[in-house]
């Protein structure tokens, strides 16, 4: 019996299944089905808990079965909480596993957590005994189409929203570009922001405020310097980042970042594209839409392409493969590349500006 994720507490208005199998490598939405199944469980009065990691392949599984079958020492009814990390229980924990579907002790509710399965463990002898003994739910990452939508409904389940219209998707969007692929981390901004903020209408200065100050703010901060021709300060934040021992690969990632969104709003515009279009379409949001307004439009071909170049250079450099031409060190490869985007982006402006 297959159960959606958001329809378990539905679910459970019908009554608990003997056993729960949850199963994704969405680790939040895993935790969360997870504390749901436990603690509708607790609710009806399965007080104890008894929890097994299954570690490699001499894990002892008459543990398990005997701790289903042994009397409360707490409660009338007890959780039984298997963790199988590698989703892989083996030859021994398949046949136990099947052994324990067809045992299950009236006042015993089972929680069996597993990653994310491929096609021939989903049709496995011991995952179906587990899926037909109870119930199944599949956890899948939210891929990034629909994170604004998720953001949107978490930040209204804790009082809050953003502006309605464009305004609003913009805002979500850029929350979404900070912490696709990491729900962990999506879920830490929105606790954040229920903390910061009173319930209601949320700014985009205040969720980009918070979301950059933990999704490495200081190196999103090193592009508006660069972006902006502000040759001291990012010397200076270049310093302080390799300082405080940040990774020079997401420092150059943060730079080519730029190279390839201004090639990209660069094309769009020469392809015939107004140039905010272009810059929706390429995922320029706040004060970096306001820097590329002005750098774009006098930013030529020849100046990107050899952006590009040295953004390739760069990036062997910071892997350890030298270049005749450049700094041995990676931090000064990452300098001179910050300097480069700094000429040709200045030399856009000046001419835009003519």
């Amino acid at each position: 019996m297959q159960i959606r994720a958001e329809g378990l507490a539905q679910h459970f208005a019908k009554g608990l299944r003997p056993i729960y199998t949850v199963y994704g490598d969405e680790p939040l939405l895993a935790q969360e089905a997870g504390d749901l199944i436990r603690a509708a469980a607790r609710a009806q009065g399965y007080g104890e808990r008894k929890v097994f990691t299954v570690a490699g392949n001499h894990f002892d599984w008459a543990q398990v079965q005997g701790a289903a079958q042994a009397l409360s020492l707490f409660s009338e009814r007890q959780l039984i909480d298997i963790r199988i990390p590698s989703g892989k229980p083996g030859k021994d924990g398949s046949e136990a596993l099947q052994r324990y579907c067809e045992r299950l002790p009236d006042d015993v509710v089972t929680l069996v957590t597993l990653p994310r399965l491929d096609k021939t463990q989903l049709n496995s002898a011991w995952f179906m005994a587990l899926d037909g003994a109870g119930a199944s739910v599949k956890v899948d990452p939210v891929e990034r189409r629909a994170l604004p939508q998720w953001i949107a409904q978490r930040l209204a389940a804790q009082g809050q929203r953003v502006a309605d219209g464009e305004i609003g998707q913009r805002t979500l969007a850029f929350f979404a570009d900070r912490v696709e692929g990491n729900l962990l981390a999506a879920h830490q901004e929105l606790q954040k922001l229920a903390l910061l903020h009173p319930a209601g209408e949320l700014s985009f200065e205040q969720i980009e405020a918070a979301v950059l100050n933990v999704a490495r703010y200081d190196v999103f901060k090193l592009s508006e310097a660069v972006l902006g021709g502000n040759v001291p300060r990012l010397l200076r934040m270049l310093e302080g980042l390799q300082a405080e021992g940040e990774a020079a690969v997401l420092v150059h990632w943060s730079l080519a970042e730029d190279i390839r969104a201004l090639k990209r709003v660069r094309d769009a515009v020469d392809a015939g594209k107004p140039l905010p279009m272009a810059l929706r379409e390429a995922r320029v949001w706040g004060p970096k839409e306001r820097l590329f307004e002005r750098i774009v439009p006098g930013l030529r071909s020849a100046d990107i392409t050899r952006l590009v170049e040295a953004a390739q250079i760069c990036d062997g450099l910071v892997k350890g493969l030298r270049h005749p031409a450049w700094p041995v060190d990676p931090w000064g490869g990452l300098q001179r590349l910050a300097l480069l985007l700094v000429e040709a982006t200045s030399r856009g402006q000046k001419i835009a500006l003519q």
